[in-house]
């Protein structure tokens, strides 16, 4: 059975019990937290944000006061000697102290290098480290690393291998179950290096691991191999300290790799790693940079570095104006929670609270909702940071996978994150998944970072929910209630819990939904090169024919529903000039070789170039782009404005050529002009453009066809998103809408119309007389004189939530699509040219025939 078709469940007890007696502790430090969150991150309302591990949030009035300083202070290059110099180099030296105060330590001990974030310190510690190689009389140096460690610092093992060291992966088990020995059973004349590299914190679960292991490593009572040396650790605290205080004068790790928007939201970019005083004589440093110098020679190999390790590694002029912005995010953090202790406080409390309510959500039939990957059972915050990790499961036991996960959450304004988050070998241990299994899933076309979820019935990946010191109970609730609505709603369940609208963590059924990964299927496809006497054809092309064709919709439907699936044609073309706005719908029309011609040739950017889907600006849909082909002008228009035209083809060699992204393709663009601009950016309320694809720029399908397809040629795209066309068969519509007013009957909103559905796909092409879903099987498809290969379904995001016809949203369609199709959103198949003779006009016509060919090679 599918999640959301199961009857909802009695309330779990964490939902009503736990509210009052994790107030307090949540309160703890904070004053009132709904003037902070109001005040301090008034940008979160509607939004809960719950990836604080990923990059958590600066509060308004960090942002401000780092601003008035800068306007009101003149702060130079820290390597030059004038006045303005000087206060920088005060004030960069002043951070330093912050620092290793806020680390409960001193410049006795440590010493603070900026780096360019914490992975910059990891590979600074891998060049510097004084490796000894491994020769035929000597074992040399060894460098060993928790599995469960983020990727940056495996890599370094690209460095010690490259140094002819020994690299060895040790599990989470191995260190806990290692007997400590006296400290006597390591040989003290022995000095030869050897490092060991830790999480205080767990990126993928928040586990926290003994920071007693600093000690016991170093004094050699607990070795990660046995071999005689001198053990030095690296703590990564990058994770750990986002939320929780680190006394440096307790524990003494050799290294401390930090980040530190993690800890204040901004700057980026910016990290430090603390070195111990008594192991940075022993770095060494190859490449100098300017202000590392204390002298050398342009001539010869003469360089003499300074005395201080922070200036010998510090290469070039550090980022100073971001190292000032730190003293701007101590201030903040300190005066709006009190200190590190609150917040930790404060964070695994909520965490507590989520873990306990997740864990107790189960299906009727006592199947649990979610499996928690953790190695604690939330009783403190010494062994479980702020972070819980998690796959949502069916009431059968199968996992769902984290991409769709990921989609309905954004439909809820909910943002978490997805994946193996990084730390591959927290991943393989907790799904697990063997190295053959990570092998064969590359072979297979997966890659870190993409929403290839399931592969072979198991996961790749899992999703993550980790909380700030802004983040509040009603953000966790907020969640909760997510889970539920996905899992456990019945019929007559609302799908979208309300909360109180003075809850800092509301949900806003208004609120821009989360993007989805690029490649996810957002508009349909195709075209913006000219057709051969394109302009002399004549075609009946008004807005008033093409509604009364849509009408023909629910007429066919009901003959469809009857069991007459009639002659297999096409009954609907439609066109989408500008990327993600209204469709314009069109009886006959020439095709070109990127697909119908003006088909997505235009998209609407901001004021950065980025292009604007209705993901991110729902009011798209409302912009009805029309072509007219004789007069050879697009008119946009819009209610409450003014229609507006554009010419379909511009001088681009005086046009200014700029340069865009679609789904991660570089694309050549020229803008439409100030006038069209003016238009669009008084209805949008903020600047707008409108750009075109240049003509003379090809861009590549990445969809090619499938196995036993012939490879053919590359198509060549519009500013579409995968694909030439794509083609959606009205009885899988129709099917879709039985199973949607089915479990809407008892609601009060009008039914899902069949035009409604067909305008949420935007498709090119519509076609009746085939069984639903019968278009995914197949092969081929030719139409009328054309002949298509189909390159496989469309992988569906958040945009079939949005009504075309108002631009507002409700995620039925999703949650039901995920139900009915097995979790994998798909609805729709892509097609493109299998050949295409442009020596004549090509059109693709209402009421041409479609006979498709089967996978299987039979014709059906």
């Amino acid at each position: 059975m599918a999640c959301g078709a199961a009857e909802r469940g009695p309330e779990p007890p964490a939902f009503r019990r736990h509210p009052e007696a994790i107030a307090p502790r949540l309160a703890h430090g904070y004053g009132l937290r709904r003037e902070l969150r109001d005040l301090e991150f008034g940008r979160l309302a509607g939004t809960v944000y719950l990836d604080h591990a990923g990059a958590t949030l600066f509060p308004q009035s960090q942002l401000t006061n780092f601003t008035k300083d800068l306007m009101e202070n003149v702060y130079g290059n820290p390597h030059s000697q004038n006045i303005t110099s000087k206060l920088t180099h005060d004030t960069v030296e002043q951070v330093r102290y912050r620092i290793l105060s806020h680390f409960h330590t001193t410049p006795e001990d440590y010493t603070v290098i900026f780096t360019a974030g914490s992975t910059a310190a990891l590979r600074l510690v891998a060049e510097a480290f004084p490796w000894v190689s491994r020769t035929p009389e000597n074992s040399g140096s060894h460098f060993c690393y928790l599995t469960d460690n983020h990727t940056s610092v495996v890599g370094m093992r690209k460095v010690a291998s490259a140094m002819n060291v020994t690299s060895t992966p040790v599990k989470p088990e191995a260190m806990w179950s290692l007997e400590e020995r006296s400290a006597g059973a390591c040989d003290p004349d022995c000095q030869l290096p050897h490092l060991f590299c830790y999480p205080a914190q767990s990126n993928f679960s928040g586990t926290r691991y003994p920071l007693s292991w600093i000690e016991d490593v170093k004094s050699g009572r607990r070795s990660p191999v046995s071999v005689p040396g001198r053990w030095f650790v690296l703590l990564d605290a990058a994770s750990y300290v986002s939320t929780s205080p680190l006394d440096l004068s307790a524990h003494q790790p050799d290294f401390v790799p930090v980040s530190f928007y993690k800890i204040f939201g901004l700057p980026t970019g910016l990290g430090a790693l603390l070195v111990s005083k008594r192991v940075a004589p022993l770095l060494r440093k190859g490449y100098f940079g300017g202000g590392t110098a204390a002298a050398y020679l342009a001539g010869e190999d003469f360089y003499i570095p300074r005395s201080s390790v922070a200036e010998r590694f510090e290469d070039g002029t550090i980022s100073f104006l971001d190292i000032i912005a730190l003293k701007h995010g101590f201030d903040a953090l300190e005066r709006l929670t009190g200190g590190m202790e609150n917040i930790q406080r404060h964070t695994f409390a909520l965490a507590q609270y989520t873990h306990s309510a997740l864990s107790s959500l189960s299906y009727p039939n006592g199947a649990p909702v979610v499996r928690i990957y953790s190695d604690s059972d939330f009783s403190s915050p010494d062994v479980q940071g702020p972070i819980i990790n998690f796959n949502v499961l069916d009431d059968s036991g199968s996992i769902i996978g984290y991409s769709q996960v990921d989609k309905m959450a954004s439909l809820y304004n909910i943002h978490l994150r997805t994946g193996c988050f990084c730390n591959l070998g927290a991943c393989q241990r907790h799904l697990g998944l063997s190295d053959e299994m990570v092998k064969k899933h590359f072979q297979a076309g997966h890659v870190c970072g993409d929403d290839v979820d399931i592969i072979d019935g198991r996961p790749t990946g899992s999703v993550r929910v980790s909380f700030g010191y802004m983040s509040t109970l009603e953000d966790a609730q907020a969640f909760l209630r997510f889970i539920r609505a996905m899992c456990l709603r019945s019929p007559g369940d609302q799908s979208v819990p309300q909360a109180s609208t003075s809850d800092a963590g509301v949900l806003s059924s208004e609120s821009d939904c989360h993007s989805p990964p690029e490649d996810a299927c957002i508009d349909a496809t195709v075209c913006n090169d000219s057709c051969p006497a394109a302009n002399t054809v004549g075609l009946d092309l008004s807005l008033s024919k093409a509604s009364s064709i849509q009408q023909t919709l629910p007429e066919e439907a009901a003959g469809i529903l009857n069991g007459d699936l009639g002659a297999h044609i096409v009954t609907n073309i439609y066109l989408y000039p500008i990327k993600s706005c209204a469709a314009f719908e069109v009886t006959k029309w020439p095709v070109g070789s990127k697909g119908l011609l003006y088909d997505r040739n235009w998209m609407v950017v901001n004021h950065n170039g980025i292009c604007l889907s209705q993901k991110q600006e729902p009011r798209l849909c409302l912009i009805q782009p029309a072509i007219n082909l004789q007069q050879k002008i697009m008119v946009i228009k819009a209610k409450g404005m003014e229609p507006i035209e554009v010419p379909l083809e511009e001088d681009s060699k005086r046009a200014q050529i700029c340069q865009s992204r679609v789904c991660a393709d570089r694309v050549n663009t020229y803008d439409c002009g100030e006038n069209v601009s003016r238009w669009l950016s008084k209805f949008f309320g903020r600047p707008c453009h409108l750009i075109k694809q240049s003509p003379d720029f090809q861009r590549n399908a990445k969809k090619t066809p499938g196995i036993g397809q012939s490879p053919g040629t590359a198509a060549t795209l519009s500013l579409v998103n995968e694909a030439q066309y794509l083609l959606v068969n009205t009885s899988s519509v129709l099917e879709l809408q039985q199973q949607l007013n089915a479990s809407d009957e008892h609601r009060k909103e009008e039914p899902f119309s069949v035009k409604d559905l067909v305008s949420r796909f935007r498709a090119n092409i519509i076609t009746k007389g085939a069984r639903a879903f019968e278009e995914e099987e197949w092969d081929e498809v030719s139409i009328g004189s054309l002949s298509f290969q189909v390159l496989g379904p469309c992988h569906r995001c958040q945009m079939i939530c949005i009504d075309q016809q108002t631009g507002q949203r409700n995620q039925d369609v999703f949650q039901k699509l995920s139900e009915s199709r097995g979790r994998k959103v798909n609805f729709g198949v892509y097609l493109m040219h299998a050949s295409l003779d442009l020596s004549s006009p090509c059109f693709l016509s209402v009421g041409s025939e479609v006979l498709p060919v089967l996978k299987e090679r039979g014709v059906s």
